[in-house]
């Protein structure tokens, strides 16, 4: 059987209340990423069950209009989980006991189910597609499960999903080729937002300053 592209649109859902619903900014960063997106023949919209992610999927699709005429799902998979719970020793010397304490303030469901679902998601959003067609899909997901899947993409080891941090509504795209590894051609992308909507979801920290970044702290959500 013949084999195309994945072409994979990746973002997490809008900036959201500590309620876990979206704010209005993070409902205009949803617009404005549907619009974005308006040229892409996006044949499917995936998104988590969480209200944050399920509305961010409603506002892009609302904002793409009648160009969309794919189908969007939910699932599990795209949720929010630990994609993997790492082991001391697999980690940096210098790093065991920010990123140990890091994992540890995560639900012990959220560690416990997060890794088959990791693999269920490896197996149902990457890779090439059957057939002879490319395919285009969304992913409305978080900021764990995007730093696990640009970590496969890169082919890095299981616990580098931590530190790989994601905006609220930023555009990554990974492109999966038959007979090629896969290639992360856009990351954490917010060109669509206007500057008072960008860096959101990240810790003052980690967002830009005159000279640089402050530090290396992960980011939840």
């Amino acid at each position: 059987m013949s084999r195309a592209f994945r072409h994979l649109y990746v973002t997490r859902h809008g900036e959201a209340s500590r309620a876990g619903v979206l704010t209005a900014n993070g409902e205009r960063q949803a617009i404005l990423l549907g619009e974005r997106l308006r040229g892409v023949p996006l044949a499917a919209v995936h998104h988590g069950p969480l209200p944050r992610a399920r509305r961010t999927a409603e506002l892009i699709i609302g904002a793409l209009g009648d160009r969309f005429t794919g189908t969007a799902h939910e699932s599990a998979e795209a949720g929010d989980y630990v994609p993997y719970v790492p082991r001391p020793g697999e980690l940096p010397a210098d790093s065991v006991e920010t990123l140990t304490r890091f994992v540890s303030l995560t639900s012990t469901e959220e560690r416990e189910r997060g890794p088959a679902l990791a693999r269920a998601a490896l197996r149902g959003f990457t890779g090439p597609v059957d057939g002879d067609q490319p395919r285009h899909e969304l992913l409305v997901t978080h900021n764990f499960l995007i730093g696990w899947l640009v970590r496969a993409a890169l082919d890095a080891p299981d616990w580098r999903w931590l530190g790989v941090n994601h905006c609220n509504a930023a555009l990554t795209l990974i492109r999966y080729a038959p007979g090629t590894p896969a290639s992360v051609m856009i990351f954490n992308d917010m060109t669509h937002l206007p500057s008072d909507l960008r860096w959101t979801g990240f810790p003052p920290e980690l967002r830009p300053e005159p000279d640089g970044f402050a530090g290396p702290t992960p980011v939840s959500d």
